[in-house]
C-alpha cells in the first residue's frame, strides 16, 4: 500500500513537472511573438499633434461704456465690481456686470466745482460788465451835454470880438472830439465786453456738456447683455480671464463675450521646428478633453506669420487656427483640445514603427530581421509613431522591436544603400548650410564670448538640421542623428536607438 502511495505521488509530480515547462515554453512563445512586428503597407500620415483650446469663430463684445476715452474726458483703468458667473445663460438686456465708480465719482466732483466756478464767474463778469457800461454811458450824457453847451455859446457869440469867437469854436470843437472819442471808447467796452461774456459762456457751455456726458457713462457703468448667449469672460493677453477686480479701459473696454456656439474654432500654437509643415487649408482631427469619446474634424484656417514667445515658456511658437466642421451643441469655449494637422498623406508605401529602427556609429540607419540579418533602410518621412522605408525592405517581413541578445552577430546587409543615404545626407547637409548662411535662421553662427552654460543652452536649442550642417562647414564629421528630423520633444521625430557595435 505504501509503495503504490509513492509511485502515486511520483507520477503527479513528475505530471506538474511538464506541465510546467509546457506552460513556461508557452509563455515563452507568447512573449517572444510580442518582440517582433511586420512591414506594413498601405496610407501613411505625417501628423503634427498639438494642445489647443475651443474658441468661438464669432462672438459679441459686452464692453464698457463708450466714451471713456473721448476729447472731453481720460479714465485709466476701471476696476469690475461686479460680474455674472460665467457660463450664464441670458436675454439681451439682462444684467451682466458693474463697474467700480469711485474713482469716476470723485472725478465728476471736481468737474462739478469747476462748472459752479465757471457761471459765478460769468455772472461776476455779466455785473461787472453792466455797471462799467452804466458809467460809460454817463460819461457820454454829460459830454453830450458840454457839446451842446459849446455849440449854444458859438451862437451867442456872433456879435462878439474875433477873438471870443474863435475861443467859442475852439471850445465847441473840444467839447465835439471828446464826445466822439468817448462814444469810440464806448463802443470798443462793449465789444470787448461782449466778447469776454461770449468766452466765460462757452467755457460754462462746454463744462456743462463735459458733466452730462459724465453723468451719462455713469448711468452706464450697470452693463447688460447686447444679445442672447452664454456670458464666457474675457481672456486678456496673458492667459488670465477677466473677473471681479480686473480692469478695463478705453483701449480694451470688453468685459465679457457671448459666443456663437454653432461655429467653434480651436487655437492652437506650433512650435518653430514643425510650423514649416502646417498650411491653411489643411486637415485635422480633433478631440476634447471633456468628451474623450468623441471626436471631430476640421481644417487649419490660419498660420500666423510672425512667432511669439508665451508666457513662463522659452520656446518660440506661432498660432494656428483650426475650424471644426459642423457643430455640436456640447462644445464650449475655452475646453482643451487634442488637435492633429494632417500634413502630408502618402498612398501605398512601406512604413514600420520606429522602435524597429537603430542606426550604425556614422548613423546609418538598419533594422534587425528575423531571419538574423541587419538590413539597411531608406527612410523617408515619418510621424509620431512610424517612418517611411523607401527601400529596404518589403511588405510583411518580421522585425525586431528591440536589440536582439546575438544581434552583433547578424550579418549587415543592403551596402548598395549606404551611398544613397550618404549621399541624400550631404545634400540635406548642404541646403541647410546654404539656408543659415542666407540668414534664415538666427543660429547661423556661433556666438562670440559664450559661458560653458550659455554654449551647452546654445546646442540644445539647435536642431539636428543645425548641428549636421555645422559639423559639414566644421569638417568634423562626427556622427549624429538622422538629419533632416526634428530632435528629442517633437512629434515629427525619428526615434532612433543607436546600437553600440562594431562598425560594419
Amino acid at each position: 500500500m505504501m509503495k503504490k502511495t509513492i509511485i502515486i505521488t511520483s507520477i503527479i509530480v513528475l505530471l506538474a513537472i511538464i506541465a510546467m515547462i509546457i506552460i513556461s515554453k508557452l509563455s515563452g512563445r507568447k512573449d517572444l511573438s510580442i518582440l517582433f512586428t511586420e512591414v506594413q503597407y498601405g496610407d501613411f500620415e505625417v501628423v503634427v499633434t498639438t494642445t489647443g483650446e475651443l474658441q468661438a469663430e464669432v462672438s459679441t463684445d459686452i464692453k464698457g461704456p463708450e466714451g471713456l476715452s473721448s476729447r472731453n474726458m481720460r479714465f485709466g483703468g476701471i476696476k469690475i465690481s461686479d460680474l455674472v458667473p460665467e457660463g450664464t445663460e441670458v436675454k439681451a438686456g439682462d444684467y451682466v456686470a458693474t463697474l467700480d465708480r469711485s474713482s469716476v465719482d470723485n472725478s465728476l466732483k471736481d468737474e462739478l466745482d469747476r462748472l459752479e466756478s465757471l457761471e459765478t464767474d460769468l455772472l461776476k463778469k455779466q455785473l461787472d460788465t453792466t455797471i462799467s457800461l452804466g458809467n460809460l454811458r454817463d460819461e457820454l450824457l454829460n459830454l453830450k451835454f458840454n457839446m451842446d453847451e459849446a455849440e449854444i455859446t458859438l451862437e451867442q457869440s456872433q456879435y462878439e470880438p474875433p477873438t471870443t469867437i474863435r475861443q467859442a469854436r475852439i471850445s465847441l470843437d473840444k467839447a465835439q472830439r471828446s464826445y466822439d472819442q468817448a462814444v469810440s471808447n464806448y463802443d470798443l467796452k462793449v465789444r470787448q465786453a461782449r466778447a469776454d461774456i461770449r468766452d466765460i459762456e462757452l467755457q460754462v457751455s462746454k463744462q456743462r456738456r463735459k458733466v452730462a456726458e459724465m453723468q451719462d457713462i455713469i448711468q452706464k457703468f450697470v452693463i447688460s447683455a447686447p444679445a442672447d448667449g452664454m456670458v464666457i469672460y474675457k481672456r486678456e493677453w496673458g492667459g488670465a480671464k477677466r473677473k471681479v477686480g480686473s480692469e478695463i479701459s478705453a483701449w480694451d473696454p470688453v468685459v465679457a463675450t457671448l459666443p456663437d456656439l454653432t461655429s467653434m474654432i480651436s487655437k492652437t500654437y506650433v512650435n518653430e521646428i514643425d510650423v514649416s509643415k502646417v498650411k491653411a487649408g489643411q486637415r485635422v482631427r480633433l478631440t476634447v478633453d471633456a468628451f474623450p469619446e468623441k471626436s471631430y474634424t476640421g481644417v487649419v484656417l490660419s498660420v500666423a506669420n510672425i512667432g511669439e514667445q508665451l508666457p513662463n515658456t522659452d520656446a518660440k511658437v506661432f498660432e494656428v487656427i483650426s475650424k471644426i466642421d459642423g457643430s455640436d451643441p456640447i462644445l464650449r469655449p475655452s475646453m482643451t483640445t487634442g488637435n492633429q494637422i494632417i500634413t502630408k498623406t502618402f498612398s501605398d508605401v512601406l512604413f514600420i514603427p520606429l522602435e524597429t529602427v537603430f542606426a550604425t556609429i556614422d548613423s546609418i540607419p538598419f533594422v534587425y530581421k528575423k531571419d538574423g540579418t541587419r538590413q539597411v533602410v531608406v527612410l523617408g518621412e515619418s510621424n509620431e509613431n512610424d517612418v517611411i522605408v523607401e527601400q529596404g525592405l518589403k511588405e510583411g517581413e518580421r522585425l525586431y522591436l528591440t536589440i536582439p541578445e546575438d544581434g552583433e552577430k547578424f550579418k549587415l546587409q543592403g551596402d548598395d544603400l549606404i551611398a544613397i543615404i550618404k549621399e541624400r545626407k550631404k545634400q540635406e547637409a548642404e541646403e541647410e548650410a546654404k539656408r543659415l548662411q542666407n540668414g534664415n535662421q538666427p543660429q547661423n553662427m556661433m556666438p562670440e564670448n559664450m559661458t560653458p552654460e550659455k554654449m551647452r543652452e546654445f546646442m540644445q536649442n539647435l536642431t539636428p538640421e543645425q548641428r549636421e550642417a555645422m559639423r559639414q562647414m566644421r569638417g568634423s564629421g562626427r556622427p549624429g542623428q538622422m538629419p533632416g528630423r526634428p530632435a528629442g520633444g517633437s512629434d515629427t521625430t525619428v526615434r532612433m536607438q543607436r546600437e553600440r557595435t562594431p562598425n560594419q
